[in-house]
């Protein structure tokens, strides 16, 4: 099992590598988080001793329990849905949130970013398909949403965050993914902390990667199927 997930985040890496070949970009850029949720902490610690530094999870009480008994310097991130009486378990322990999308949530974040004296970074999260199961913004209420954060406190915006219908054929997969990379273009125009994609799971990291993306939301081509 372990040496399992060592080669398939290996392979991961080097297919990586090869789809930023094609597309003329430099593979150092792109950040791969294993998201590890469900799985024990033993397989974090695992790809932690075979070099791999950036985790992910989706529930906020999962990923306190990890942090405690994992080496302090993974970077970790956050990536599900947001409550508000569970922020106090994300910060100051991520580097980055991907799913912002409510002004009470960001809101509270930036109340405890205070209280812990840092500055939060932080990604909007886009419903680019208008798929009805997906969570986050319609991308005509990214501009008034972002304005509502510019006036708080220690939080920081650093991109955008979308994902895929499962379904979706590479066509609609390279729209998705495109739009939002334009979204991230026209806001860096005027904010250049505004860098990050946070697009591309295990089955179409690929085509996010070729649209752009610069962080990668990788769990079960890594861990392996979830027994949920």
């Amino acid at each position: 099992m372990q040496n399992r997930i060592c080669e398939n985040i290996d392979k991961i890496k080097a297919e990586i590598e090869h789809t930023c070949a094609k597309c003329s970009r430099n593979p150092e850029n792109i950040k791969l988080l294993a998201v590890s949720k469900y799985f024990p902490a033993e397989d974090i610690i695992t790809l932690y001793n075979h070099g791999h530094r950036f985790f992910a999870e989706n529930k906020a009480q999962e990923l306190r329990d990890k942090i405690k008994v994992t080496p302090e310097d993974i970077e970790w991130h956050f990536i599900g849905s947001i409550q508000t009486n569970k922020i106090k378990y994300l910060i100051p322990n991520v580097s980055l949130i991907h799913s912002v999308s409510r002004e009470k949530e960001i809101a509270e974040i930036s109340k405890k970013a205070v209280y812990e004296n840092i500055i939060q970074d932080f990604l909007i999260e886009v419903n680019i398909s208008g798929e009805e199961s997906k969570s986050g913004l319609n991308p005509d209420k990214v501009k008034k949403f972002a304005d509502y954060c510019n006036n708080l406190k220690n939080i920081r915006l650093k991109g955008f965050m979308t994902m895929a219908p499962f379904d979706s054929d590479e066509k609609e997969l390279h729209k998705i993914f495109g739009s939002l990379r334009n979204m991230r273009d026209e806001f860096n125009s005027y904010d250049k902390n505004i860098t990050e994609l946070s697009m591309g799971m295990s089955g179409d990291f690929k085509i996010a990667l070729e649209e752009g993306a610069t962080i990668l939301r990788i769990g079960s081509s890594i861990f392996g199927t979830r027994n949920y």
